[in-house]
């Protein structure tokens, strides 16, 4: 291999390139090649590597001669690379755990036991390993140790197809977001399928007691197949069975080439390993089974999303590329946006593959409200699959044996309209609640919502008015996140919890007497003035069906500084 030259080799060719390069001399004249050529970072750093590799190959580490208080975790580490013996290794851990007993080093020699007992129980050999032991005896110290969990593993040169849509019934009903998410599927699939020439499809899941009922409606809302797993037991969610439900679904692929390694049965519906993407709503009990279920399947998850689209994307990531200073483009990503913590900036979270595994479903959670619902249709045709599947009686070790029924209070999400009040109220607080609701009252399907401030504050408030101030109103962090045509906020400062709740609101209209509050930021419109004043006139104008408002002076004369940056005055 003297004749290499690994100028001739792009970056993504070069390592496959010198992969079965193993004459350490050869691959340093390679390297030095690469130096007196192009000196790429990334081509030299990876020579390196693969010299690195056959240096320690080619140690005879004498374990008897190793000072393991005089060397450090990494010295340890490229050590024990080299040692083949389980026993010799095993004598190492003792006499760590006997010294210095340092968490590192004793993990990196347990995983390099682990992983020379792993292949010498591949040759055939009888190995015991010690990950086969009970957590209680693995780890004696400790009074309650936690058992390891053990699950698939992600497939390499997977076959994945479709998106699945966990459809969530509550009290037998189909709730809201789950109607939302279908709709946002099937919009998402059927560009997908015209960009990349495809033909797959939107999965809808439904487990729970008695949730047939539901396949028409969701096949009306956007679903081509539902997969359908019905017991009595699973009336009231539970972590275990719907999340080794929902697991058992998605791994039931066909068996082929690079398909499952533990097994797998045949479907006469679908011929992949994993579904491509998979969304679940950002409820309580959907943030549960996301969670469960993207670990379970060995993937990522982006939470409490509020936007998705797919397409492909750019990425220099070495540790994703596989090689520094290289791009890479990952097609048919999905792109899940979702609000930082701070309210103000929006992140968007891809779940790529690494060289050497990959990632799928891609999965993320949706925020009820973010997206329409959409008209049935109810002349749509779609598959309907029965999940068959054995349930372990040890799923179900709590069981309700009674229960009372809590004021759920009101749901604010479903409509068009929203009228928030704040502080700005506190001068007259039961004045400022009625005027909110007369506005309200002026629209066809409208709410009223508060800030935390009013839930939290000390304003004494008249007892028919009274109901409308609890906590079940509050938007924002803490409370509801809607996202109505159109959001008044009354009174209210523009907090960053206040925001995360009603940032995608489709338009936004601030009434405030402070010009420098924060929700002028964020606000399409802006209006500078007493709410104990604008109120009424608002909603005389809903009633008459004529608004008649002038922009103020100021904008009139070009000072529209706030205009540009945020809402407009009025």
């Amino acid at each position: 291999m003297t004749d290499f030259d690994p100028n001739d080799y792009e970056m993504a060719e070069l390592g496959p390139a010198i992969k079965d390069v193993d004459d350490i001399a050869a691959l340093h004249a390679i390297l030095d090649k690469e130096k007196t050529g192009q000196n790429r970072p990334g081509a030299v750093a990876l020579i390196e590597s693969r010299i690195e590799k056959y240096e320690h190959e080619d140690e005879d580490v004498d374990v008897g001669s190793l000072n393991l208080d005089e060397m450090s975790t990494a010295d340890v580490g490229n050590a024990v690379q080299s040692i083949e013996d389980v026993d010799e290794l095993r004598t190492l851990l003792e006499r760590e755990e006997a010294g210095q007993d340092r968490g590192g080093v004793t993990r990196l020699i347990q995983s390099r036991i682990d992983s020379v007992a792993g292949s010498e129980e591949g040759d055939g050999e009888d190995v015991e390993l010690e990950d086969e032991l009970p957590p209680e005896e693995k780890h004696p110290d400790l009074s309650h140790p936690t058992a390891d969990k053990r699950h698939v593993r992600a497939l390499q040169d997977g076959t994945y197809r479709d998106m699945w849509v966990y459809c969530e019934t509550q009290a037998g009903e189909l709730v809201d977001v789950s109607k939302e998410m279908l709709g946002k599927a099937r919009e998402l699939m059927d560009d997908y399928n015209a960009d990349y020439d495809a033909d797959e499809r939107v999965v809808a899941v439904l487990i729970g007691d008695n949730v047939s009922k539901h396949t028409d409606d969701v096949i009306a809302y956007g679903a081509d197949v539902v997969v359908v797993h019905e017991d009595e037991r699973l009336r009231r969610f539970q972590h275990t069975p719907f999340c080794e439900i929902f697991c058992d679904m998605a791994r039931a692929g066909a068996s082929h080439d690079g398909g499952e390694v533990t097994g797998g049965r045949d479907e006469d519906w679908r011929d992949y390993d994993k579904p491509r993407y998979a969304l679940f709503p950002a409820t309580n009990n959907g943030r549960d089974l996301s969670a469960l279920v993207q670990a379970e399947l060995d993937s990522g998850l982006a939470s409490d999303c509020s936007g998705l689209y797919i397409e492909d994307t750019v990425i220099s990531n070495p540790v994703k590329t596989g090689v520094a200073g290289e791009k890479k483009t990952f097609e048919r990503v999905l792109h899940m946006k979702r609000p930082d913590f701070s309210g103000f900036e929006y992140s968007t979270i891809l779940c790529l593959d690494n060289p050497r595994r990959e990632f799928h479903p891609q999965g993320g959670s949706v925020i009820p409200g973010s997206f329409e619902i959409p008209e049935p249709d109810s002349d749509r045709e779609g598959d309907v699959v029965h999940h068959e599947a054995t349930l372990d009686d040890d799923w179900f070790t709590i069981a309700v044996t009674d229960h009372d029924q809590l004021d759920e209070g009101i749901d604010l999400t479903g409509h068009e309209v929203i009228v928030a009040v704040g502080r700005g109220i506190g001068a007259n607080p039961t004045k400022g609640m009625e005027l909110a609701l007369d506005l309200a009252d002026a629209f066809e399907d409208a709410e009223v919502g508060v800030s935390r401030g009013i839930v939290t504050g000390s304003y004494q408030f008249d007892g028919h008015v009274e109901q409308y101030t609890h906590e079940d109103r509050q938007i924002g962090e803490t409370g509801q996140v809607v996202a109505p045509r159109l959001y008044i906020a009354v009174g209210i400062s523009g907090a960053v919890q206040h925001k995360v709740g009603m940032d995608e609101s489709e338009t936004i209209v601030a009434i405030n007497t402070d010009p420098e509050a924060r929700i002028r930021d964020f606000s399409d419109y802006f209006v500078e003035g007493d709410l104990f004043e604008v109120l009424p006139r608002l909603t005389k104008a809903l009633q008459d069906g004529e608004l008649d408002l002038e922009l103020a002076e100021a904008k009139a004369a070009g000072d529209g500084a706030a205009a540009t940056d945020g809402g407009d005055q009025v």
